[in-house]
């Protein structure tokens, strides 16, 4: 990059919009799927490791190795059984990061319902089933939906990694700015990858707002 190379080419960008932009739904399918499916496969996981305790220290142990492993080593090893430019290649392994994260999120969040209110909701006639879906579920939103939120965001980013074997949605912008010492595409990557966390945040704190109306009129009262 030469001396009068500005930080940002505002033409290079209105041209290559509509790239940018598959990019950019790129990156959010490739983040948001593993979240989604993270909290699917979590929570029978984490109701189990609840109920039945002796699960949840071999479980937590082993999501704890899987979230050690580096994340390009395993878009590599990956490569052979779902193909360099197929999506799975990197939502498979995002997948098990998001699980690492919501299985402990699921099980605390269940474990922070009062045994007071487990009795209350049986001696109201309710069974294991229907106290887990109205009672239960209900209290451990909050703590479930803080681990979807950082499961969310660490994924957003960890898409970008991606790009490394082909499929990285805003990575790429990363991989063009440094082959061609072009700062713009990089400084747009981040500001997307940053606004796509921030939207997705936001939503999902709207989400919870929305799913625990209690909590607002507790703190407004």
């Amino acid at each position: 990059m030469s001396a009068q190379e500005p930080l940002i080419r505002w033409a290079w960008i209105q041209r290559n919009w509509p790239m940018i932009w598959d990019l950019l739904v790129d990156n959010a399918i490739m983040a948001l799927l593993p979240a989604l499916l993270g909290l699917i496969l979590a929570l029978p996981i984490g109701l189990a490791c609840a109920r039945w305790r002796f699960l949840y220290q071999p479980t937590f142990g082993v999501m704890n190795v899987v979230y050690s492993l580096p994340s390009l080593a395993v878009f590599i090893v990956l490569i052979p059984i779902t193909g360099l430019a197929e999506r799975a290649t990197v939502i498979i392994p995002l997948t098990f990061y998001a699980l690492a994260v919501l299985i402990p999120a699921v099980v605390d969040g269940l474990t922070s319902v009062p045994d007071h209110v487990r009795q209350s909701a049986d001696a109201m006639g309710f069974r294991p089933l229907r106290r887990l879906i109205q009672v239960e579920l209900p209290i451990a939103v909050p703590v479930v939906l803080a681990g979807l939120r950082v499961a969310t965001v660490s994924s957003i980013s960890l898409v970008s990694v991606g790009a490394l074997i082909g499929r990285g949605g805003l990575g790429g912008l990363f991989i063009t700015g440094w082959q061609l010492r072009f700062p713009t595409p990089i400084i747009v990557g981040i500001v997307l990858v940053v606004l796509l966390a921030v939207v997705a945040d936001g939503l999902l704190v709207l989400a919870q707002r929305l799913l625990t109306p209690w909590a607002r009129e507790r703190s407004a009262g």
